[in-house]
């Protein structure tokens, strides 16, 4: 199938499960994870209708940035991203979905303040508390959130999480669940109800996602194909 197919075939499975959750299918973002696609197929991607177009690796968004792969859509950082290629992302990129430390938040705020202008950001929740990956744990995003509110060149407009790899399907839906009561009680106690996007889901539990309450899933495969690692 080709990509607006695929995006096509994704967009009815988003919008029935928003159906079922008693939701607006509207309310749903779908982000293109365009992770070792190429400009072509980013073009194509935006041309089919997706609403963003997600990175994981920094050297590949500038490449491409280069090759205006995704001229007429919004750009999201989206991977783990490290704090000595913070320079190359801020004000490059719409939203960065995952400042998931106190130090990122810091190097984030001083890019943006060189820059002049304010980054968008979703904090990232380490809901698993996986050792190996990056995001604030649990217990500790109500102290990240407090934090980003005092750094002025910083908008946090929401929470993002992946749930670890081999969780079962019955155990994602308890992962999205939680993160969905973290976002309603950040969102009600610190920012005055401000909070847009509740990132969760790709493309083997994006449906389930929407059904916890995300507002943007994030897909890959499903649209673009599976990737080939060398």
């Amino acid at each position: 199938m080709s990509i607006q197919e695929n995006i096509a075939k994704v967009r009815e499975k988003m919008a029935a499960a928003a159906r079922e959750a008693g939701r607006n299918p509207e309310e749903i973002l779908l982000i293109g994870a365009s992770k070792m696609n190429d400009a072509a197929a980013c073009r194509e991607a935006i041309a089919a209708g997706v609403d963003a177009l997600g990175e994981n690796r920094v050297q590949e968004m500038t490449a491409k940035l280069e090759e205006h792969a995704y001229d007429g859509a919004p750009l999201h950082f989206i991977g783990h991203l490290q704090r000595n290629k913070v320079r190359q992302v801020v004000g490059r990129v719409s939203l960065i979905q995952s400042a998931g430390s106190l130090e990122l938040l810091s190097e984030i705020e001083k890019a943006a303040a060189n820059k002049h202008l304010i980054q968008d950001v979703l904090l990232e929740v380490n809901i698993g508390e996986e050792a190996a990956k990056s995001g604030f744990l649990p217990g500790e995003i109500f102290q990240g959130a407090e934090n980003a509110l005092n750094l002025p060149h910083i908008r946090v407009r929401g929470l993002m999480t992946i749930p670890p790899a081999d969780a079962s399907p019955e155990e994602n839906r308890r992962y999205f669940d939680q993160v969905w009561r973290l976002f309603v009680d950040i969102n009600e106690k610190m920012y005055d109800n401000s909070f847009e996007y509740l990132s969760m889901g790709m493309s083997g539990d994006y449906e389930e996602a929407i059904r916890s309450g995300a507002t943007m899933v994030r897909v890959g495969t499903a649209i673009f194909g599976g990737r080939h690692y060398t």
